[in-house]
């Protein structure tokens, strides 16, 4: 199982990474596209988030939004993980447009890397971890031993556990995100 576990946390890496190299093509190809997509999703959440707000709201703003996407993916890993592969993708997609729209716009790969990389090292392995906490409980369900609601909880117990660990992987990232990103995105 432990291998199994691996390969699935690396396939839902790739398939952020790819949900970024197919949002920075799509950039590429349809800016008036991405333009459009990328002040839809501006005004979505909040339009200057980030802008004029304190460290301290930005960082609970954060955390919180993540750990509504952790949940989702953790639970809709249930789902033969389709839930927590599609939020990896589409959140790297929607990276992959920002870095795309931002990089078109004249700011440099470095800096724009600088923007994502401190937080983005724990957060999309978390939004792995939790997924993939879902998707032991389905096979928990599936393949485990006992009752059926003896394996829904066993499942249930170790999904918990990796959510948990995910959330922390979170809390860390939104405050590198808030307090720290911010001044290592300005030296590049």
């Amino acid at each position: 199982m432990e291998m199994k576990r691996i390969s699935l946390f690396y396939g839902f890496i790739g398939l952020f990474l790819l949900g970024c190299l197919l949002g920075i093509l799509f950039t590429g190809v349809s800016p008036e596209s991405a333009e459009a997509l990328f002040s839809n999703l501006k005004s979505f959440f909040g339009g200057t988030i980030g802008e004029n707000i304190d460290k301290f709201s930005l960082f609970t703003f954060i955390f919180f939004n993540n750990t509504r996407v952790a949940i989702i993916s953790a639970f809709g890993g249930l789902l033969f993980g389709v839930v927590p592969a599609g939020i990896l993708f589409f959140n790297g997609f929607v990276v992959g447009i920002v870095l795309g729209y931002f990089h078109s716009q004249g700011e440099s790969f470095l800096r724009l890397l600088l923007a994502i990389v401190p937080h983005g090292v724990l957060e999309i392995p978390a939004f792995a971890v939790a997924g993939l906490g879902g998707v032991e409980w389905y096979f928990e369900v599936v393949r485990g031993r006992g009752t059926l609601k003896e394996r829904f909880m066993n499942g249930f117990v170790k999904s918990m556990r990796m959510l948990a660990l995910a959330l922390l992987m979170l809390l860390i990232a939104a405050f590198v995100e808030a307090y720290i990103t911010p001044t290592v995105a300005s030296i590049g």
